[in-house]
């Protein structure tokens, strides 16, 4: 099981983050800082799993964004780099060639997209389709009520 999912940039800013396990702040901003300065000070080129602690790491960057995983030592490697690439392709599908400035202005769906796709740290749909559809849905719903909430009362 995935523990956390943590966003973070070539320079250190976190963009997101996702726990599926109890922490509390204390720890999270030392995770968070530990991840930062682990996954950052790696070669470009190194192996893209790293055992932590209990935990194995799972990292992927993708062009400004370092895209981590926290995970138990039973879980996959490759299947939660597959889950990580997985959730990039649903981000690019949604918000068409995701970019940093998408996930900074737009965490509210980058977020909604994740509640889609993963559930208690493992994953829920692996259909792109099915995640799309619902954030048309979504997106449907927003609109509409954008819509009613700006009509006047009277």
């Amino acid at each position: 099981m995935m523990r956390f999912l943590l966003l973070f940039s070539r320079q250190g800013k976190l963009r997101l983050q996702k726990w599926f396990t109890a922490y509390t702040d204390r720890e999270k901003k030392k995770v968070i800082r530990d991840m930062v300065m682990l996954v950052l000070a790696r070669p470009p080129r190194s192996c893209n799993f790293v055992q932590w602690r209990d935990l194995k790491i799972v990292y992927k960057r993708y062009a400004s964004l370092y895209f981590c995983a926290g995970l138990e030592g039973s879980d996959n490697e490759l299947l939660s780099l597959e889950v990580l690439h997985r959730y990039v392709e649903l981000l690019d599908r949604y918000f068409g060639n995701v970019c940093e400035l998408d996930i900074i202005f737009n965490f509210e769906k980058a977020y909604f997209i994740l509640d889609e796709f993963l559930m208690g740290g493992e994953v829920l749909e692996t259909s792109k389709a099915a995640v799309g559809a619902s954030m048309e849905e979504a997106d449907t719903l927003q609109e509409t009520m954008e819509e009613y909430m700006s009509k006047p009362a009277y």
